[in-house]
């Protein structure tokens, strides 16, 4: 099974969250490919829609494995077999963590316009665009919890075994449609998985404010 692209993921994604149409759901984006993933399931289940903002710490010779990821609220999370099986070392996890974090200000600077809504008492669905090792959603979930929410769901087109195990343990809920036998990436469910530049993730979360800036 392929998806076309992010928005096609995310119909057939939304389509797996109908239930919880009726609990009027804050959907959060993993940015960059979590966005348009997450707006087309807002598009399906209602909700409000917004960002948290997660970055993943890649491996320093492999930067597509996750070691760990940081996020909002001074979160960070590891993922200590990788760690442990290729042997970083507590100095290369720190090169790694600084530019990251300078990099999630960045981000916080471009894609947040306005204040982070409100969680508590909320039903909270994170959304990416795959979970290879869970380390993203891992954080993403954490920082969710510092807000009191009613409920933190974790909602992923494809993801692996071992990330959904992992994400079980943390999410009230797991929804996922596609866990194929063998993840290579999250990459291979996709026919587009182009990375998105900055313009298109704003474009995306705030439509009419493209389009004001257009005219």
């Amino acid at each position: 099974m392929f998806y076309p692209d992010r928005e096609a993921a995310g119909r057939a994604l939304g389509g797996a969250l109908v239930h919880l149409r009726a609990a009027d759901p804050v959907v959060l984006a993993l940015p960059r490919g979590g966005v348009p993933v997450a707006v087309a399931v807002r598009e399906v289940i209602g909700g409000d829609l917004d960002v948290l903002l997660v970055r993943k710490l890649g491996v320093p010779w492999h930067p597509e494995l996750a070691m760990g990821a940081i996020g909002e609220d001074d979160v960070r999370v590891l993922n200590d077999d990788v760690m442990w099986q290729t042997g970083v070392t507590a100095e290369q996890l720190a090169d790694i963590e600084a530019v990251e974090r300078a990099e999630l200000e960045r981000r916080r600077r471009v894609l947040r316009t306005d204040p982070p809504l409100a969680l508590k008492d909320r039903t909270v669905v994170i959304v990416d665009d795959g979970m290879a090792t869970g380390a993203t959603m891992a954080a993403g979930c954490e920082i969710a919890r510092l807000h009191e929410p009613r409920r933190v769901v974790a909602a992923v087109p494809v993801s692996s075994v071992e990330a959904l195990h992992r994400i079980r343990s943390i999410a009230d809920e797991v929804v996922c449609p596609l866990v194929p036998r063998s993840l290579g990436g999250v990459g291979g469910a996709y026919r587009d998985f182009h990375q998105l530049t900055d313009q298109e993730v704003v474009e995306l979360l705030h439509p009419t404010a493209s389009r004001d800036a257009d005219q």
